[in-house]
């Protein structure tokens, strides 16, 4: 039986669409082995596909297929604590899961950047799935075949804190609302803060990143589709953080803040509450610099 763990990501980081993301702790589990028929279950009891339709068994059976296997059955049992469409990752979670774990029982055949271009190939894009494989901050340039990737471990003393809401946004009507083309100002815009984001991490320049995260390629748009969600910015800017963006495609929404601001969660809440906004929940995060994990 294979037991596997596989973290949250939080993608975009502002200004870096579909090039940037990082793994935070906050972790799906899964167990799986081979089988003579499909059988999944959900271990938490989250409403999950039970046949072929499940993406971590189609993501293993595409991986027995590169390998020339033919894929008998999977028992899977699943415990889904990251939730659904709401910007952390969940798809991709559930590929690297089906990717890793398949790769584990035939005695892991592919490399690790075989399994990073083979899950940017399922899901489409690199952001999530590379730093749920590898952990970490990841930039990644997907070519349509091969991933070009770039691993940093963060060590700094943040906090990442999700804002949550009870609704959720698919990252199809999320991508529907975006402009074909940008101008060329937007477009050097967004190149300048996204290489300043990573820098600025990296080398502890904090007071850079509420620059770094503005973008105009997604998020003013995507803003009108979450509700409140300016109210969310203002709140948590209040209360000390250093930047917020939207995660991914949204709807959550992600403050950066100090360690030492230690009851900035706490003041979310409190905030949260007071604003009527009493439906979004708030997770107090550290970033994972491990990636998808064998937890036999």
């Amino acid at each position: 039986m294979i037991k596997l763990q596989i973290p949250a990501t939080s993608a975009n980081l502002g200004a870096g669409f579909d090039a940037l993301g990082l793994a935070l702790q906050f972790y799906n589990d899964v167990e799986m082995e081979e089988s003579d028929c499909i059988d999944i279950t959900s271990a938490d009891g989250t409403p999950i596909p039970t046949d072929e339709h499940n993406l971590i068994y189609i993501s293993a059976k595409d991986l027995y297929e590169v390998c020339g296997k033919k894929l008998p059955g999977l028992k899977l049992v699943q415990t889904n604590r990251i939730p659904f469409t709401r910007g952390l990752g969940s798809s991709s979670a559930c590929i690297v899961a089906g990717l890793v774990g398949a790769n584990h029982l035939l005695g892991d055949p592919l490399g690790t950047d075989d399994l990073v271009d083979l899950a940017a190939q399922i899901e489409g894009h690199p952001d999530n799935t590379a730093p749920a494989l590898l952990g970490g901050i990841v930039t990644a340039v997907f070519d349509g075949r091969r991933v070009h990737w770039v691993k940093q471990e963060v060590f700094t003393k943040l906090r990442f804190v999700a804002m949550i809401p009870d609704f959720e946004l698919k990252t199809e009507k999320a991508r529907a609302c975006l402009p074909q083309q940008v101008t060329h100002r937007d477009a050097v815009y967004n190149l300048s803060r996204a290489a300043l984001f990573s820098a600025s991490l990296l080398t502890g320049k904090f007071e850079n990143l509420r620059t770094a995260v503005h973008d105009k390629l997604h998020q003013p748009y995507r803003m009108a589709l979450i509700p409140h969600a300016r109210e969310v910015f203002d709140i948590a800017y209040a209360h000390g953080a250093y930047a917020v963006y939207i995660s991914g495609a949204g709807p959550t929404i992600m403050a950066i803040a100090d360690e030492e601001n230690t009851y900035f969660a706490g003041k979310m809440r409190f905030s949260l509450d007071n604003a009527g906004l009493t439906g979004w929940a708030v997770h107090d995060l550290k970033i994972d610099n491990v990636g998808a994990a064998d937890r036999r």
